[in-house]
């Protein structure tokens, strides 16, 4: 959609410019169409610049998903790539690979996806509206009165416009994402040149664990979105360090499940990787620390075979530190240290919030224990 409006080309994604139009286009008009009032005091009551959920939504938010582009594009396309330098797709599974990338290119870029995602982000639009009508304080947005509610044209603006852009970059982004997990999960069915024994400890995948950092800025853009709603709602209510954790927790599972769903796909290759592996090492470590045994002492302690004796001990390879190696192999890619940046991402606006009540030793205290868990 973007491409067609000359916003995008082949080349380049123009993430910057693009991040100043759809801000400019999201906060700033919005700001130009409420003057003179958009200029009253941050700490006004109902004052547009005071307004957190518009900072979180329409510059913090926007922005970062629009800058977010071209991160997480050039780090999925990096991952892509390696399982080609590697290589690590079996020359049978080249050609089912290419087409399962072209497949997930074209449902990313897919118009009916697009279109989708805008009716959606017009219908949450509209629900915005509706929910104007229960406002009983003046501000920004609405001008209460004994006759009924009425928008401001700032408000307007935000209806059609500015709520629609947000959601309409939110909701398009998490296809994406949706579009690269099945692609790994397809790309996990396929026959993988893995290797047990490899140092990075997850059979030659380890480099897709840190994919999720490509997606800190997007996380980023929808936290500080649900930090402003949570800030905004805790001005009426208290909370307590239990319940924050609870909401910081929750919400970390959220972003972990997102990313550990394409990459659990690898875990049943990598497990019968290591179970294959270890059996076939197993047999060989039998068979050479018998002939170990035999040449140390003569004959073997139990079950002497005629057939063994005729073997030599250095006709096979000591397989002990392949087995060790082996055993130490994880099948799940997803860990702390390679998750530590996006989970940052996504509590940090949480955690500002919580401190707009919450001690910040205590809000400290629970961070620290959601990034070390």
């Amino acid at each position: 959609m973007q491409r067609r409006f000359g916003l995008l080309h082949e080349r380049s994604l123009k993430t910057g410019r693009r991040a100043l139009l759809f801000v400019g286009l999201a906060w700033f008009v919005p700001l130009l169409l409420g003057l003179p009032r958009s200029f009253l005091a941050a700490d006004t009551p109902g004052s547009y610049l005071g307004d957190l959920g518009v900072w979180a939504r329409f510059v913090v938010g926007i922005g970062a998903f629009v800058l977010a582009e071209q991160q997480v594009e050039r780090g999925l396309r990096i991952k892509l790539g390696q399982f080609l330098k590697a290589p690590l797709i079996a020359p049978g599974s080249v050609a089912p690979f290419a087409e399962a990338v072209t497949t997930a290119l074209a449902r990313r870029d897919s118009r009916v996806a697009e279109a989708v995602c805008l009716v959606l982000a017009v219908i949450a639009a509209l629900v915005a509206f509706a929910n104007t009508h229960t406002a009983t304080v003046s501000s920004w947005a609405v001008a209460v009165s004994p006759d009924g509610n009425r928008l401001t044209l700032t408000a307007w603006w935000m209806v059609f416009v500015s709520q629609p852009l947000f959601v309409f970059l939110l909701l398009r982004g998490l296809w994406r994402h949706f579009v690269w997990a099945q692609l790994l999960r397809r790309i996990a069915r396929l026959e993988l040149r893995l290797v047990a024994t490899h140092p990075d400890g997850n059979g030659g995948l380890a480099f897709l664990a840190s994919y999720p950092n490509a997606y800190v800025l997007f996380i980023f853009g929808i936290s500080a979105a649900i930090g402003a709603a949570i800030a905004k709602h805790l001005l009426q209510e208290s909370l307590t360090s239990t319940t924050f954790s609870i909401i910081a927790g929750g919400w970390l599972v959220v972003v972990l499940a997102l990313f550990a769903y394409p990459l659990s796909a690898f875990s049943k290759p990598l497990a019968e990787l290591k179970e294959k592996s270890l059996l076939m090492l197993g047999t060989q470590a039998t068979r050479y620390q018998r002939l170990n045994e035999r040449k140390i002492l003569g004959t073997n302690v139990v079950a002497e075979s005629a057939d063994e004796v005729q073997q030599q001990a250095d006709d096979i390879a000591d397989p002990t530190k392949q087995f060790e190696t082996t055993r130490k192999l994880s099948a799940m890619l997803l860990n702390r240290s390679a998750i530590v940046p996006v989970a940052a991402a996504a509590l940090l606006p949480i955690a500002a919030a919580g401190a707009t009540i919450l001690p910040y030793k205590e809000v400290f205290s629970v961070l620290k224990k959601l990034l070390l868990l």
